[in-house]
């Protein structure tokens, strides 16, 4: 799952992502069986999640005109661009009516789709992209090329990992589109402006310390709190 240092693109090639590249790199067995359970346990919920699947698509497809899936190109693992898999919560073509990020009230997200959203199960069609190796079930959101851009020299480092359906990140930042409009009702920036100076920083810091602490028991932890928080 980690390649040689001299291997990776040159974006990533800085001191600050070398710092985490070496910490990481002492943790190679633990990484490797990251990704057998994520192939095993993506594997058994696709197969008993299925129908779940399969009534949310109906139901999406009733309540309004567009595709079941929400497709859009993500960065992962040192760069790569691919494409995730998400129920679709918003009227079709909604990236090309407002920001990337959402925000309290977003008149594009559908009546289906603020339910999904609230029970985090328009996340279940990711099951595809952790068995396509593109994500893992625990690691840092994957953000649009936009954002990654925009990246410091130490950010970079969350690309030493696949992109996570969860994280210690989201389940504090479970809320984020209410946190966006908190921040707008206090300046004239634009959505993604703020996401980019205010919000995508804090949430960084939780990102980086989950490299640093890397562990598969906290791994674990992770995804139990995380239904917990869905629960709650």
């Amino acid at each position: 799952m980690l390649k040689d240092w001299n291997s990776l693109p040159t974006c990533m090639k800085n001191k600050e992502t070398e710092n985490y590249y070496n910490k990481l790199k002492q943790k190679r067995v633990a990484l490797g069986v990251k990704r057998f359970c994520d192939v095993i346990l993506a594997l058994c919920l696709t197969v008993c999640l299925s129908p779940i699947m399969l009534v949310l698509a109906v139901w999406i497809k009733l309540d309004s005109r567009g595709p079941v899936f929400f497709r859009q190109e993500r960065v992962t693992q040192y760069g790569k661009i691919y494409r995730i898999f998400k129920f679709r919560t918003m009227v079709a073509d909604a990236d090309k009516k407002g920001p990337l990020v959402t925000r309290g009230q977003d008149s594009r997200i559908t009546k289906v789709g603020n339910k999904l959203r609230k029970c985090r199960l328009d996340e279940l069609p990711q099951l595809f992209n952790v068995l396509a190796g593109d994500m893992s079930f625990v690691g840092t959101r994957p953000e649009v090329k936009k954002y990654v851009d925009c990246y410091s020299a130490e950010m970079m480092a969350t690309l030493l990992l696949p992109a996570g359906i969860t994280s210690r990140t989201s389940i504090v930042y479970k809320d984020e589109d209410e946190i966006l409009e908190k921040y707008s009702s206090t300046t004239d920036k634009t959505t993604d402006e703020i996401y980019v100076e205010y919000v995508l920083p804090e949430k960084m810091k939780y990102n980086l310390q989950y490299l640093e602490q890397f562990s598969l028991l906290g791994d674990l932890k992770v995804m139990i709190d995380t239904v917990l928080a869905v629960i709650r």
